[in-house]
């Protein structure tokens, strides 16, 4: 068979990707007729920098979800003759899957689409679930030390400034160095920082429901059984159920990024407190009676929304950067992992002569990145107009 051409490449991977269209099209039209309804995220639909970044990311998570009828072929299968093949070669006969590398073959003459594609699944597992760990360790510290100040607000603030003082590149290779993996250290920091979410959800609904203590007891014996069940699944791989589990390399990337992440929300949030806390409404919920938990969570917390979900979006986009640099550098995720970081890698090499291994990895990741600061752009505006 004839090699494609780039016209009839770049035809059959947009028809690779009809699912992703389809789900792009009815999510922007319920979003746009409902978008009065939706507070923020509707006000989104306004913002055509908000749009564009929103259809980026979306792009992307879509593509994570339907990553099994996108990819063409198995992403670890390797194919004799296809090491370094152009875009468009066709494949032996008889051999499974589409007749065609789409993007070509990889030194190790892998399909380079379907690697570019199944390395969403894993930048879309990682990325969003770690900043948000992060932003449930940094909201829990950030807003007693800001609201109550003092010797607690200095310990903290100082644990913080010492671990944003080491560079990110060593902190992470310390991390996952061999021999700090054995130690069984980012297994404990695991069991610690995957506490936080849980501890979040006990207290905030202790200190809305403290009066209501049959719907309090329900919401914290849900939090109990549901968040034990996934804490024992993802910080110690004991699942009873076998449900849910972390491989090791992906917790040690995982712990890492919240590691990382957690000090810079908690500076977020601790001067939001301290900003807000002066507020008059702050003072009538004090004057009322409400607890201090109570204020920092039902009162500080929501009013700090709007740069936090900003900052939230953000962060996605720089976790995606540090997911790419440690797959770039070996460091954590394992050598045949199709994730964008270790595909770059993997391509680099040969750039001169092979540059489309690397360039289709690369522009996912600079599609991924520039979506989520459009995105956080879109809201930055939009919130301002409140």
């Amino acid at each position: 068979m004839e090699p494609l051409s780039w016209g009839q490449i770049f035809g059959q991977i947009f028809i690779q990707f009809t699912p992703v269209w389809i789900s792009l099209v009815l999510l922007f039209a319920v979003s746009i007729f409902y978008k009065r309804k939706l507070g923020l995220y509707g006000k989104l639909f306004d913002s055509p920098i908000g749009m564009i970044g929103f259809a980026l990311v979306m792009f992307w998570v879509f593509t994570a979800l339907f990553a099994d009828m996108i990819v063409t072929h198995d992403p670890l299968f390797q194919v004799s003759g296809l090491k370094n093949k152009a875009p468009g070669t066709p494949v032996p006969d008889g051999t499974a899957g589409y007749a065609y590398y789409l993007l070509g073959g990889d030194n190790l003459a892998r399909d380079v689409f379907s690697r570019m594609v199944a390395g969403s699944r894993i930048v879309v597992q990682i990325a969003p679930f770690a900043t948000l760990f992060a932003f449930m360790v940094g909201i829990t510290l950030g807003l007693p030390a800001g609201y109550f100040g003092g010797k607690l607000d200095t310990i903290l603030s100082f644990l913080a400034n010492l671990i944003l003082a080491f560079p990110v590149i060593l902190l992470f290779y310390l991390l996952v160095t061999p021999e700090i993996v054995a130690t069984g250290l980012p297994k404990y920091m695991a069991a610690v920082l995957f506490l936080f979410p849980i501890v979040f959800l006990l207290i905030l609904f202790q200190s809305r429901f403290f009066t209501l203590p049959k719907k309090r007891n329900l919401y914290i014996a849900i939090t109990l059984v549901v968040g034990g069940w996934i804490y024992l699944g993802t910080a110690w791989n004991a699942d009873p159920l076998g449900i849910i589990t972390m491989q090791p390399n992906i917790l040690i990337v995982f712990v890492s990024v919240v590691f990382v992440n957690s000090p810079t929300v908690f500076r977020i949030v601790r001067g939001l407190a301290m900003d807000i806390q002066t507020r008059d409404y702050v003072a009538a919920a004090q004057t009322r009676g409400e607890g201090p938990w109570y204020i920092m969570l039902w009162e500080i917390l929501p009013n700090a929304r709007g740069p936090l979900i900003v900052d939230f979006c953000l962060r996605i986009g720089y976790t995606t950067i540090l997911l790419g640099t440690l797959g770039f550098f070996g460091l954590g995720l394992a050598p045949e992992s199709p994730d964008w970081g270790t595909t770059i890698n993997a391509g680099r090499r040969l750039l001169s002569i092979y540059p489309h291994p690397a360039l289709a990895p690369a522009f996912a990741l600079m599609s991924l990145v520039l979506g989520l600061n459009l995105l956080a752009d879109g809201l930055r505006e939009e919130s301002l107009k409140d």
